[in-house]
Protein backbone atom coordinates (compact mmCIF):
# COMPACT_ATOMS: atom_id res chain seq x y z
CA UNK A 1 0.00 0.00 0.00
CA UNK A 2 1.47 3.72 -0.71
CA UNK A 3 0.93 6.66 0.95
CA UNK A 4 -1.80 8.06 -1.64
CA UNK A 5 -3.87 5.16 -1.34
CA UNK A 6 -3.33 5.01 2.80
CA UNK A 7 -4.38 8.75 2.47
CA UNK A 8 -7.57 8.03 0.13
CA UNK A 9 -8.57 5.35 2.54
CA UNK A 10 -8.00 7.62 5.43
CA UNK A 11 -10.33 10.20 4.33
CA UNK A 12 -13.16 7.47 3.17
CA UNK A 13 -13.33 6.90 6.70
CA UNK A 14 -13.10 10.05 8.25
CA UNK A 15 -15.71 10.79 5.74
CA UNK A 16 -18.04 7.91 7.38
CA UNK A 17 -17.38 9.38 10.58
CA UNK A 18 -17.98 12.68 10.11
CA UNK A 19 -19.42 13.80 12.99
CA UNK A 20 -17.24 12.30 15.49
CA UNK A 21 -14.07 12.96 13.32
CA UNK A 22 -15.37 16.58 13.90
CA UNK A 23 -15.84 16.06 17.52
CA UNK A 24 -12.33 14.70 17.86
CA UNK A 25 -10.73 17.50 15.49
CA UNK A 26 -12.50 20.41 17.74
CA UNK A 27 -10.37 19.50 20.43
CA UNK A 28 -7.02 20.40 18.47
CA UNK A 29 -8.58 23.25 16.24
CA UNK A 30 -8.94 24.66 19.83
CA UNK A 31 -5.61 24.15 21.16
CA UNK A 32 -3.84 25.48 18.16
CA UNK A 33 -6.25 28.29 17.96
CA UNK A 34 -5.52 29.17 21.77
CA UNK A 35 -1.44 28.47 20.98
CA UNK A 36 -1.05 31.35 18.63
CA UNK A 37 -3.38 33.82 20.40
CA UNK A 38 -2.50 33.61 23.95
CA UNK A 39 1.01 34.00 22.27
CA UNK A 40 0.02 36.99 20.05
CA UNK A 41 -1.90 38.32 23.21
CA UNK A 42 1.45 37.88 25.27
CA UNK A 43 3.77 39.20 22.96
CA UNK A 44 1.24 42.14 22.13
CA UNK A 45 1.76 42.92 25.77
CA UNK A 46 5.66 42.99 26.16
CA UNK A 47 5.86 45.19 23.15
CA UNK A 48 3.52 47.34 24.89
CA UNK A 49 5.15 47.55 27.74
CA UNK A 50 8.43 48.40 26.24
CA UNK A 51 6.51 51.11 24.18
CA UNK A 52 5.09 52.70 27.14
CA UNK A 53 8.30 52.92 28.98
CA UNK A 54 9.95 53.98 25.80
CA UNK A 55 7.34 56.52 25.20
CA UNK A 56 8.50 57.61 28.23
CA UNK A 57 11.81 59.87 26.58
CA UNK A 58 14.69 58.53 26.05
CA UNK A 59 18.38 57.87 27.37
CA UNK A 60 16.96 58.70 30.94
CA UNK A 61 17.43 57.74 34.31
CA UNK A 62 14.68 57.98 36.96
CA UNK A 63 15.42 58.29 40.77
CA UNK A 64 12.24 58.07 43.26
CA UNK A 65 11.81 57.85 46.74
CA UNK A 66 12.78 54.73 48.80
CA UNK A 67 10.32 52.89 51.80
CA UNK A 68 9.51 55.01 54.76
CA UNK A 69 9.65 53.30 58.14
CA UNK A 70 6.42 53.54 60.88
CA UNK A 71 8.86 54.76 63.58
CA UNK A 72 6.33 53.17 66.16
CA UNK A 73 5.85 50.00 64.88
CA UNK A 74 9.57 49.73 63.05
CA UNK A 75 7.04 48.63 59.88
CA UNK A 76 8.06 49.83 56.57
CA UNK A 77 5.91 50.98 53.82
CA UNK A 78 5.49 50.40 50.25
CA UNK A 79 8.09 51.24 47.62
CA UNK A 80 8.08 55.22 46.96
CA UNK A 81 6.12 55.83 50.23
CA UNK A 82 9.17 57.99 51.78
CA UNK A 83 9.28 61.72 51.99
CA UNK A 84 12.79 62.08 51.30
CA UNK A 85 12.81 63.23 47.53
CA UNK A 86 12.71 66.80 47.40
CA UNK A 87 12.45 69.60 44.91
CA UNK A 88 16.07 70.94 45.66
CA UNK A 89 17.50 67.72 45.06
CA UNK A 90 17.13 68.11 41.14
CA UNK A 91 19.29 71.38 42.12
CA UNK A 92 21.97 69.40 43.44
CA UNK A 93 21.98 67.26 40.52
CA UNK A 94 22.24 70.18 38.32
CA UNK A 95 24.97 71.75 39.95
CA UNK A 96 26.96 68.36 40.80
CA UNK A 97 27.83 69.01 36.53
CA UNK A 98 28.05 65.57 35.80
CA UNK A 99 29.28 64.44 32.75
CA UNK A 100 27.15 63.23 30.21
CA UNK A 101 24.01 64.05 32.30
CA UNK A 102 21.86 67.18 29.89
CA UNK A 103 19.18 67.99 32.52
CA UNK A 104 17.15 66.87 34.74
CA UNK A 105 13.54 67.39 36.44
CA UNK A 106 11.23 66.67 38.94
CA UNK A 107 7.51 66.03 39.02
CA UNK A 108 4.44 65.09 41.35
CA UNK A 109 1.63 63.25 40.20
CA UNK A 110 -1.78 62.82 41.62
CA UNK A 111 -5.39 61.57 39.90
CA UNK A 112 -7.95 64.32 39.83
CA UNK A 113 -10.98 65.21 37.37
CA UNK A 114 -10.58 67.70 34.80
CA UNK A 115 -13.79 70.13 34.22
CA UNK A 116 -13.31 72.22 30.73
CA UNK A 117 -15.89 72.93 28.23
CA UNK A 118 -18.59 71.35 29.67
CA UNK A 119 -17.19 67.88 29.79
CA UNK A 120 -15.29 65.95 32.24
CA UNK A 121 -12.45 63.57 32.62
CA UNK A 122 -10.70 61.38 35.07
CA UNK A 123 -7.28 62.31 34.12
CA UNK A 124 -3.39 62.02 35.90
CA UNK A 125 -2.03 65.45 36.86
CA UNK A 126 1.71 65.94 36.34
CA UNK A 127 3.29 68.83 38.46
CA UNK A 128 6.24 69.53 36.75
CA UNK A 129 9.33 72.34 36.40
CA UNK A 130 10.39 74.09 33.30
CA UNK A 131 12.56 70.76 31.84
CA UNK A 132 10.48 68.53 32.09
CA UNK A 133 9.58 68.95 28.17
CA UNK A 134 13.31 68.79 27.76
CA UNK A 135 14.03 66.08 29.37
CA UNK A 136 10.84 63.73 28.43
CA UNK A 137 11.44 65.10 24.99
CA UNK A 138 7.52 65.93 24.88
CA UNK A 139 6.24 67.20 21.90
CA UNK A 140 4.18 71.19 21.57
CA UNK A 141 1.01 70.61 18.69
CA UNK A 142 0.09 74.05 19.19
CA UNK A 143 0.41 76.68 22.28
CA UNK A 144 3.66 76.05 24.67
CA UNK A 145 4.53 73.89 27.60
CA UNK A 146 5.05 75.58 31.34
CA UNK A 147 7.89 78.10 31.33
CA UNK A 148 10.53 79.31 33.66
CA UNK A 149 7.98 82.02 34.34
CA UNK A 150 5.08 80.17 34.89
CA UNK A 151 7.55 78.55 37.59
CA UNK A 152 8.24 81.84 38.96
CA UNK A 153 5.34 83.03 39.43
CA UNK A 154 3.61 79.94 40.64
CA UNK A 155 1.15 80.95 37.67
CA UNK A 156 -2.31 79.19 37.36
CA UNK A 157 -1.26 77.41 33.70
CA UNK A 158 -1.84 73.96 32.28
CA UNK A 159 -1.03 72.01 28.97
CA UNK A 160 -3.40 69.20 28.13
CA UNK A 161 -2.43 65.82 26.85
CA UNK A 162 -3.62 65.47 23.34
CA UNK A 163 -6.51 62.87 24.40
CA UNK A 164 -8.16 65.13 27.55
CA UNK A 165 -7.48 68.05 25.10
CA UNK A 166 -9.85 65.94 22.48
CA UNK A 167 -12.57 64.73 25.17
CA UNK A 168 -13.29 68.41 26.74
CA UNK A 169 -12.80 70.50 23.81
CA UNK A 170 -13.92 68.66 21.01
CA UNK A 171 -14.40 71.59 18.57
CA UNK A 172 -12.93 74.32 20.07
CA UNK A 173 -9.27 75.41 20.39
CA UNK A 174 -8.99 74.91 24.18
CA UNK A 175 -6.18 77.60 24.50
CA UNK A 176 -7.19 80.45 26.67
CA UNK A 177 -10.06 78.46 27.83
CA UNK A 178 -10.24 77.24 31.59
CA UNK A 179 -10.06 73.70 33.29
CA UNK A 180 -10.87 73.25 37.00
CA UNK A 181 -9.10 70.06 38.51
CA UNK A 182 -11.30 68.37 41.30
CA UNK A 183 -9.25 66.52 43.60
CA UNK A 184 -11.12 63.58 45.96
CA UNK A 185 -14.16 66.19 45.53
CA UNK A 186 -12.24 68.14 48.53
CA UNK A 187 -10.33 70.27 46.78
CA UNK A 188 -10.57 72.49 43.00
CA UNK A 189 -8.52 74.65 41.28
CA UNK A 190 -8.87 76.47 38.19
CA UNK A 191 -6.30 76.92 35.56
CA UNK A 192 -5.80 78.30 32.49
CA UNK A 193 -4.72 76.12 28.95
CA UNK A 194 -1.78 77.45 27.45
CA UNK A 195 -0.85 74.31 25.15
CA UNK A 196 -1.91 70.85 24.08
CA UNK A 197 0.71 68.27 23.32
CA UNK A 198 1.14 66.03 20.43
CA UNK A 199 -0.75 62.82 20.13
CA UNK A 200 1.84 59.95 21.59
CA UNK A 201 -0.48 57.04 20.27
CA UNK A 202 -0.19 53.82 21.69
CA UNK A 203 -1.27 53.20 25.20
CA UNK A 204 1.86 56.28 26.23
CA UNK A 205 -0.06 58.12 29.50
CA UNK A 206 1.33 61.23 28.31
CA UNK A 207 -1.75 61.54 26.08
CA UNK A 208 -4.52 61.15 29.20
CA UNK A 209 -2.16 63.49 31.38
CA UNK A 210 -2.35 67.53 32.23
CA UNK A 211 0.79 69.57 32.71
CA UNK A 212 0.89 72.13 35.46
CA UNK A 213 4.02 73.86 37.13
CA UNK A 214 4.76 72.36 40.67
CA UNK A 215 5.03 75.69 42.76
CA UNK A 216 1.51 76.45 41.47
CA UNK A 217 -0.02 74.23 44.57
CA UNK A 218 3.00 73.84 46.83
CA UNK A 219 0.94 76.44 49.50
CA UNK A 220 -2.51 75.09 49.22
CA UNK A 221 -1.97 71.36 48.95
CA UNK A 222 0.29 70.19 52.53
CA UNK A 223 0.77 66.65 51.17
CA UNK A 224 3.12 68.21 49.11
CA UNK A 225 5.43 69.42 52.11
CA UNK A 226 7.79 66.92 53.54
CA UNK A 227 8.91 67.11 57.86
CA UNK A 228 12.01 69.77 56.95
CA UNK A 229 9.96 71.49 54.96
CA UNK A 230 10.93 70.99 51.22
CA UNK A 231 8.73 70.04 48.28
CA UNK A 232 8.19 65.90 48.09
CA UNK A 233 8.46 64.97 44.46
CA UNK A 234 7.96 61.98 43.48
CA UNK A 235 10.25 61.15 40.77
CA UNK A 236 12.99 62.83 39.51
CA UNK A 237 13.76 61.98 35.33
CA UNK A 238 17.53 62.42 34.27
CA UNK A 239 18.62 62.97 30.37
CA UNK A 240 21.87 61.77 29.85
CA UNK A 241 24.01 60.83 27.23
CA UNK A 242 23.46 57.91 25.15
CA UNK A 243 26.96 56.91 24.92
CA UNK A 244 28.16 57.29 28.79
CA UNK A 245 28.41 54.44 30.96
CA UNK A 246 24.86 54.46 33.04
CA UNK A 247 26.70 52.57 36.01
CA UNK A 248 29.33 55.66 36.35
CA UNK A 249 26.40 57.96 36.11
CA UNK A 250 24.08 56.27 37.97
CA UNK A 251 27.02 55.76 41.05
CA UNK A 252 27.73 59.97 41.10
CA UNK A 253 24.09 60.49 41.38
CA UNK A 254 24.07 58.47 44.32
CA UNK A 255 26.90 60.15 45.85
CA UNK A 256 25.28 63.70 45.45
CA UNK A 257 22.03 62.48 46.58
CA UNK A 258 23.55 61.05 49.58
CA UNK A 259 25.78 64.19 50.57
CA UNK A 260 22.63 66.15 50.05
CA UNK A 261 20.22 64.27 52.02
CA UNK A 262 22.97 63.44 54.77
CA UNK A 263 22.52 59.96 55.12
CA UNK A 264 24.94 56.81 54.82
CA UNK A 265 22.40 54.71 52.72
CA UNK A 266 20.03 55.31 49.80
CA UNK A 267 17.01 56.84 51.15
CA UNK A 268 15.80 56.79 47.01
CA UNK A 269 16.31 54.22 44.65
CA UNK A 270 17.89 54.86 40.96
CA UNK A 271 16.71 52.53 37.91
CA UNK A 272 17.52 53.74 34.12
CA UNK A 273 15.16 53.59 31.39
CA UNK A 274 16.92 49.97 30.04
CA UNK A 275 16.56 48.33 33.96
CA UNK A 276 12.87 49.04 33.68
CA UNK A 277 12.35 47.55 29.76
CA UNK A 278 14.14 44.86 31.11
CA UNK A 279 12.00 44.14 34.46
CA UNK A 280 9.07 44.40 32.70
CA UNK A 281 10.37 42.26 29.45
CA UNK A 282 11.19 39.82 32.01
CA UNK A 283 7.46 39.99 33.15
CA UNK A 284 5.64 39.75 29.84
CA UNK A 285 8.26 36.79 28.99
CA UNK A 286 6.96 34.59 32.06
CA UNK A 287 3.79 35.52 30.93
CA UNK A 288 4.01 34.20 27.30
CA UNK A 289 5.19 31.20 28.47
CA UNK A 290 2.01 30.81 30.94
CA UNK A 291 -0.32 31.54 28.67
CA UNK A 292 1.56 29.79 25.96
CA UNK A 293 1.98 26.48 28.15
CA UNK A 294 -1.86 26.78 29.40
CA UNK A 295 -2.89 27.04 25.32
CA UNK A 296 -0.46 23.70 24.91
CA UNK A 297 -2.55 21.74 27.70
CA UNK A 298 -5.25 21.67 25.31
CA UNK A 299 -3.53 20.33 22.50
CA UNK A 300 -2.00 17.34 25.13
CA UNK A 301 -5.97 17.06 25.94
CA UNK A 302 -6.67 17.14 22.34
CA UNK A 303 -4.24 14.40 21.47
CA UNK A 304 -6.14 12.21 24.10
CA UNK A 305 -8.80 12.45 22.17
CA UNK A 306 -7.48 11.55 18.90
CA UNK A 307 -6.07 8.40 20.62
CA UNK A 308 -9.08 7.45 22.18
CA UNK A 309 -10.86 7.95 19.28
CA UNK A 310 -8.53 5.68 17.41
CA UNK A 311 -8.51 3.15 19.59
CA UNK A 312 -12.54 2.86 19.56
CA UNK A 313 -12.11 3.19 15.61
CA UNK A 314 -9.86 -0.22 15.70
CA UNK A 315 -13.05 -1.80 17.97
CA UNK A 316 -15.59 -1.58 15.42
CA UNK A 317 -13.20 -2.16 12.42
CA UNK A 318 -12.13 -5.11 13.95
CA UNK A 319 -14.15 -7.37 10.87
CA UNK A 320 -12.65 -5.17 8.41
CA UNK A 321 -8.88 -5.28 9.57
CA UNK A 322 -9.58 -9.05 9.08
CA UNK A 323 -10.73 -8.98 5.71
CA UNK A 324 -7.87 -6.41 4.90
CA UNK A 325 -5.47 -9.11 6.31
CA UNK A 326 -7.09 -11.94 4.51
CA UNK A 327 -6.67 -10.70 1.42
CA UNK A 328 -2.97 -10.05 1.65
CA UNK A 329 -2.65 -6.55 3.45
CA UNK A 330 0.57 -6.39 5.58
CA UNK A 331 0.46 -5.71 9.16
CA UNK A 332 2.75 -2.35 7.97
CA UNK A 333 -0.26 -1.38 5.92
CA UNK A 334 -3.02 -1.83 8.27
CA UNK A 335 -0.37 0.51 10.68
CA UNK A 336 0.39 3.10 8.10
CA UNK A 337 -3.78 3.52 7.63
CA UNK A 338 -4.50 4.38 11.09
CA UNK A 339 -1.54 6.39 11.36
CA UNK A 340 -2.59 8.13 8.43
CA UNK A 341 -6.08 8.68 9.13
CA UNK A 342 -5.12 10.28 13.01
CA UNK A 343 -2.45 12.20 11.02
CA UNK A 344 -4.96 13.58 8.54
CA UNK A 345 -7.77 14.54 11.34
CA UNK A 346 -4.81 16.18 13.16
CA UNK A 347 -2.97 18.12 10.40
CA UNK A 348 -6.43 19.12 9.03
CA UNK A 349 -7.04 20.19 12.67
CA UNK A 350 -4.01 21.87 12.63
CA UNK A 351 -4.52 24.15 9.39
CA UNK A 352 -8.54 25.30 10.60
CA UNK A 353 -6.67 26.13 14.01
CA UNK A 354 -4.20 28.46 12.71
CA UNK A 355 -6.38 29.88 11.07
CA UNK A 356 -9.01 30.78 13.70
CA UNK A 357 -5.83 31.74 15.91
CA UNK A 358 -4.63 34.26 13.26
CA UNK A 359 -8.27 35.40 12.72
CA UNK A 360 -9.06 36.14 16.33
CA UNK A 361 -4.99 38.06 16.58
CA UNK A 362 -6.09 40.15 13.95
CA UNK A 363 -9.49 40.94 14.96
CA UNK A 364 -8.82 41.59 18.27
CA UNK A 365 -5.73 44.44 18.00
CA UNK A 366 -6.34 47.57 19.18
CA UNK A 367 -9.98 46.98 20.00
CA UNK A 368 -10.60 47.98 23.92
CA UNK A 369 -11.58 45.24 25.82
CA UNK A 370 -13.05 45.27 29.72
CA UNK A 371 -11.41 48.73 29.43
CA UNK A 372 -8.28 47.49 28.30
CA UNK A 373 -6.40 48.02 24.63
CA UNK A 374 -5.26 44.96 23.12
CA UNK A 375 -2.38 44.40 21.02
CA UNK A 376 -1.42 41.33 19.59
CA UNK A 377 1.83 40.61 17.88
CA UNK A 378 1.72 37.30 15.52
CA UNK A 379 4.84 35.37 15.88
CA UNK A 380 5.71 32.96 12.74
CA UNK A 381 7.60 30.50 15.21
CA UNK A 382 4.22 30.57 17.16
CA UNK A 383 2.64 29.37 13.94
CA UNK A 384 4.47 26.88 13.24
CA UNK A 385 5.38 25.39 16.91
CA UNK A 386 1.63 24.95 17.17
CA UNK A 387 1.42 23.18 13.44
CA UNK A 388 4.16 21.15 14.49
CA UNK A 389 3.30 20.11 17.69
CA UNK A 390 -0.61 18.86 16.94
CA UNK A 391 1.32 16.98 13.76
CA UNK A 392 3.64 15.45 15.98
CA UNK A 393 0.39 14.75 18.62
CA UNK A 394 -1.16 13.15 16.27
CA UNK A 395 1.49 10.84 15.14
CA UNK A 396 2.06 9.75 18.46
CA UNK A 397 -1.98 9.67 19.48
CA UNK A 398 -2.56 7.35 16.17
CA UNK A 399 0.68 4.89 16.83
CA UNK A 400 -0.17 3.09 19.53
CA UNK A 401 -4.20 2.23 17.98
CA UNK A 402 -2.28 1.85 14.98
CA UNK A 403 0.50 -0.82 16.33
CA UNK A 404 -2.69 -2.72 18.21
CA UNK A 405 -4.70 -3.14 15.13
CA UNK A 406 -1.90 -4.42 13.26
CA UNK A 407 -1.20 -6.87 15.49
CA UNK A 408 -5.04 -8.56 15.44
CA UNK A 409 -4.89 -11.92 14.60
CA UNK A 410 -7.06 -12.21 11.05
CA UNK A 411 -8.57 -15.51 11.89
CA UNK A 412 -9.86 -13.79 15.10
CA UNK A 413 -10.64 -10.82 13.99
CA UNK A 414 -12.70 -12.17 11.15
CA UNK A 415 -15.10 -14.35 13.65
CA UNK A 416 -15.73 -10.72 15.08
CA UNK A 417 -19.12 -9.07 14.94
Amino acid sequence: MTIIDAIKIALRSIYANRLRSLLTALGMIIGVASVIALIAIGQGTQQGVKQEIMGLGSNLIFIQPGSSTDQSTGSKGGRGSSTTLVLSDVDAIMDAEIDGLYGASGQINFPAQAIGGGNNDRVDVVAVDAEYAYVRDLNIEYGSFISENDVTRKSMHIVLGHAIADSLFPTGDPIGENVRINLGGKFGFNFRVIGVLSESGGQNVQDASVYIPIPSLMNRLRFLKNPTGGTTIQQISIKIDENVDEVVIKSELEDVLLMEHAVLEPDFIINSQNDLVSAASAVSKTLSILLGSIAGISLIVGGIGVMNIMLVSVTERTREIGIRRAVGALSKDIRLQFISEALVVTIGAGIIGVIVGLTIAITINGRVIAGQQMITVIELWSVLVAFGVSSIVGLISGSYPAHRASMLDPIVALRSD
